[in-house]
């Protein structure tokens, strides 16, 4: 029986920090207005989506230059979730008590995801 172990990018912190906060969105969100459910909603979810899975492919694909575009890319959607998220917190969409762990939680990943990617721009 061949068991399956994890995948490589499970072990980095920067993934782990963005997994969190995709799922937190993805809970958060499910409650927000259905007129938003293309706006907004769809906005977030996809940036928080975007932020995890481009750390998972950039680690996937051959070299540190690949997975230094990728953790940029990762990085830009985060960018991308703080603004969306800034501008639903804004609009009340979501309030105050909800924005702020989700904002903490973003701003680790962003400094997870920034450390790595200085780290491995040294390596090129």
């Amino acid at each position: 029986m061949v068991t399956r172990s994890h995948a490589p990018h499970e072990d980095l912190r920067a993934w782990q920090a963005c997994y969190r906060l995709a799922v937190e969105v993805y809970k958060v969100s499910r409650n927000w207005p259905r007129d938003e459910r293309y706006g907004l909603t769809a906005q977030v979810r996809s940036a928080a989506y975007s932020a995890g899975a481009n750390i998972a492919e950039g680690l996937a694909r051959e070299g540190p230059r690949e997975l230094h575009r990728f953790l940029s890319i990762s990085l830009g959607s985060l960018a991308e979730l703080g603004f969306a998220l800034r501008l639903a917190r804004e609009i009340g969409v979501i309030p105050p008590t909800e924005w702020e762990p989700l904002e903490a939680m973003r701003h680790e990943a962003g400094l997870l995801t920034g450390s790595l990617a200085k780290a491995i721009r040294r390596q090129r």
